[in-house]
């Protein structure tokens, strides 16, 4: 399998509308894009084979909670005989302002605790990364609390247009390269 994309949240309805689930969304735009279905597999996950841009992947969402995400798709990489170097990470990103994206190579968890079990579990952080914007909690309200609430239908909207970038993100990704990607997505 030449690429791994892996959409970050928690499983469960009680999160499927929460800011912590972004990643999934844009996974779920993915296998929309591709005509496939994500169904659960043996690795802990709800996966399926695709075809993107020409390039043959597996599109993934963890179904252990988000802590817990690095068990999944260490069990994917081994599985699928995929390099760290082809795993894209697709997450939210409470540093960014809501609505705003960014592709990234590499780099720290920033206290995200999804990427901090990815660390973990991977002993490398070098995976390629499309940061989806949810921004700060706002009047000091807590942090948790903001990753796991519900958003708003204003909020949305914005992340409904930023789900769709984020897709495209990928596929400049898996066609062009990292650094083209990174051209085109991180200008504003």
């Amino acid at each position: 399998m030449e690429w791994v994309v892996v959409g970050l949240g928690n499983p469960g309805p009680q999160y499927a509308a929460s800011r912590h689930n972004a990643g999934f969304w844009v996974v779920d735009e993915l296998a929309s894009r591709a005509a496939v279905t994500l169904a659960r597999d043996r690795h802990g996950a709800c996966s399926a084979v695709a075809r993107l841009v020409g390039r043959a992947l597996v599109l993934a969402e963890p179904q252990a909670y988000m802590n817990l995400s690095g068990g999944p798709v260490q069990s994917l990489l081994h599985f699928y005989q995929c390099t760290v170097d082809h795993l894209i990470v697709v997450h939210d990103d409470m540093d960014l302002p809501l609505g705003q994206l960014r592709v990234k190579r590499g780099g720290g968890h920033g206290g995200h605790n999804g990427l901090r079990d990815l660390h973990q579990r991977l002993a490398s952080g070098d995976y390629l990364r499309v940061r989806v914007g949810i921004g700060r909690p706002a009047g000091g309200r807590d942090a948790v609390a903001h990753v796991l609430g519900r958003i708003s239908k204003a909020e949305g909207e914005l992340l409904g247009a930023v789900v769709g970038r984020a897709a495209d993100a990928v596929e400049a990704i898996l066609s062009d390269g990292v650094e083209a990607a990174m051209g085109r997505f991180n200008g504003g």
